[in-house]
């Protein structure tokens, strides 16, 4: 990738998961798992319900334009995560507009969580979007204290993403978004997410509060469908996954990726045949830390079990 156009890619500061420590007074079902979570210095947004109420009902049929314009506006640290997924082309392709409609505003950031595990036609696409809009900078955060599949393999084994999904969601990507919030002080992002992905995003608002990561979350092609999507991708002649032209509609990790079929749902093709449909991203933390607590458990156990089956040798 194009290194002059992005950030120093971040693949440090390990997760307590990672370290073995845990802070016994966290709130598992607060989700913090950590004294060093990622939202102890974040920036706050303060609103209240019916003040969110009135900001959805006002943006609800707004042009995503206007969104993203009043949104730059109205949050502060800003930043659009992404996988470099159709409805994220879009959202980047107009934000790098507005950029240059008023250059000295606030920019909007991009976020790229670098799983390792990426179609290596979504390696080539990012390449691809530096250079058609260089006025976008780009963070990447990969796995803790790896930097590619041979490291991240010497150090939890082949397929973890089989032998332990939860963990491999952990690490791969929930962990490094909490550090990406964490490093860049991100206090209110754009997604990609729309509701006729369906599952749990069918009734999603344009502006959400996460308040399990202290941060808004804001979907500014919420009522967009994939028809719309792609006709302005086309229109606009914004570099997109080669996969698409191969049935690809979510494109993931390769190892939890395929094509989908005339009249499936668009996210069909993500880990298929499975009871899933998010990977832990824009979930609730909870069984994250729940993981965490029981990995702990399990580690304080074998730690204790240890001096007593030395005397017993």
């Amino acid at each position: 990738m194009a290194s002059e156009q992005k950030s120093q890619t971040s693949t440090r500061a390990s997760s307590p998961k990672l370290d073995g420590k845990f802070d016994d007074n966290a709130s598992v079902d607060s989700g913090f798992a950590s004294a060093n979570s990622s939202t102890a210095n974040l920036p706050l947004i303060s609103l209240t319900k019916p003040h969110l109420d009135h900001l959805n009902k006002q943006l609800e049929n707004m042009e995503a334009l206007d969104i993203l314009r009043f949104c730059k506006t109205l949050f502060p640290n800003l930043f659009q995560t992404t996988a470099f997924g159709l409805t994220g082309l879009v959202t980047l392709d107009m934000l790098s507009k507005l950029a240059k409609e008023s250059p000295d505003a606030a920019p909007v950031d991009l976020i790229f969580l670098d799983t390792l595990y990426h179609f290596k036609e979504t390696y080539a696409l990012v390449d691809r979007v530096q250079e058609r809009y260089p006025n976008i900078r780009l963070h990447v955060f990969k796995p803790a204290d790896v930097s590619n599949v041979e490291e991240f393999e010497a150090l939890y084994g082949e397929k973890l993403y089989e032998t332990s999904e939860e963990l491999y969601d952990w690490v791969a990507k929930v962990e490094p978004q909490n550090r990406a919030y964490q490093d860049l002080k991100v206090a209110a992002v754009f997604t990609g997410r729309r509701r006729s992905q369906g599952g749990a995003r069918g009734s999603i608002p344009v502006i959400e509060l996460d308040e399990e990561r202290g941060i808004v979350k804001i979907n500014p092609l919420v009522n967009w469908s994939f028809q719309q999507v792609k006709a302005y991708v086309d229109e606009h002649q914004v570099p997109y996954n080669e996969l698409l032209d191969r049935g690809y509609k979510s494109i993931g990790d390769w190892h939890s990726t395929s094509p989908v079929a005339a009249g499936e749902d668009e996210r069909a093709g993500r880990w298929k045949g499975k009871n899933k449909t998010e990977c832990g991203i824009h979930n609730k933390q909870s069984r994250y830390a729940q993981f965490l607590a029981e990995n702990a458990r399990k580690q304080a156990q074998a730690a204790a079990a240890a001096p007593a089956e030395t005397v017993q040798a």
